[in-house]
């Protein structure tokens, strides 16, 4: 953060041109662009992205970034702007703006990943040809391994499994009984929640998905609750067909509020051959 001091018509000049920015980089990036599952596009009044929706696919509040677009006096962090310059598609010369608009210093380099245990990678990474990958207590997406980038699709762009599965279109088109689907991971996200009552970041989460998806916004209101560690997941892959699998969720007790999902392809089905045929794809 920069240690001068600005006068009041810099800081205006400042917030001005932070609010024009945000703006325009928002209206050049079509729903389409951002994977976002959206209904009849001629409804939309806005140009490009909502602010909502740039919130929800950056992990922040939409109050917050709300505010960061007026160009308000408010706390921000690198790890933020990184988030919202990836949604937004900033290039290196404009995420460096984007630092400079909100008064610190563009870094050289990327931010580092988030530490893992290196025996926990290991065992996510070990599982391979088999999907697996680690979630925080707000379902942030921790640790993807290989295959389950190439089955899932999850890409950079991907934080969050719920808000991914809410407003991707393609992860959406791709998963069988979608609509079942929804239903039994917002009754565990509540069920997560009730166990943190203190944690207010549920709360937030759930408000913005509500704000930027009708079909969760319907689901949470009806206040379903399941907690669930074993399950069936269908998919029609693009490339390889229908593959399914059966997952079960682990608890790490060194690491609260985390679960590990691992797949595992179905007995009687050909997932497996075409799990390999996808990764053995995937690595040419």
């Amino acid at each position: 953060m920069s240690s001068t001091k600005l006068s009041a018509e810099a800081r205006a000049r400042r917030s001005a041109e932070m609010k024009e920015f945000l703006r325009s980089r928002r209206a050049r990036v079509t729903p389409e662009d951002a994977g976002l599952a959206v209904g009849d596009a001629r409804s939309r009044r806005t140009p490009g992205l909502r602010r909502e929706e740039v919130a929800v696919l950056a992990g922040v509040g939409v109050s917050w970034y709300t505010w960061l677009e007026q160009g308000r006096d408010i706390n921000v962090s690198g790890e933020v702007l990184d988030a919202i310059g990836r949604v937004l598609r900033l290039d290196s010369a404009e995420r460096e703006h984007l630092y400079l608009l909100a008064g610190l210093n563009p870094p050289r380099q990327a931010p580092s990943a988030r530490p893992v245990p290196a025996g926990l990678r290991q065992v996510i990474d070990s599982w391979l040809p088999r999907p697996a990958y680690l979630l925080d207590r707000h379902w942030n997406l921790v640790v993807v391994n290989r295959a389950a980038q190439a089955v899932f699709g999850y890409g950079e762009e991907d934080h969050n499994c719920l808000v991914t599965f809410f407003t991707s279109a393609r992860y959406r088109s791709s998963l069988c009984h979608w609509h079942d689907g929804a239903r039994a991971i917002v009754a565990q996200f509540r069920a997560d929640a009730a166990r943190y009552p203190d944690d207010a970041e549920f709360g937030r989460i759930a408000a913005d998905m509500c704000s930027v998806s009708a079909e969760f916004a319907e689901i949470w209101a009806e206040h379903d609750v399941r907690d669930t560690t074993t399950g069936t997941k269908v998919l029609l892959h693009p490339e390889v067909g229908e593959l399914v699998f059966d997952y079960t969720t682990l608890l790490l007790p060194d690491l609260p509020g985390h679960r590990l999902l691992l797949h595992t392809p179905a007995a009687d089905t050909p997932t497996q051959l075409r799990l390999d045929s996808l990764l053995g794809a995937a690595a040419r």
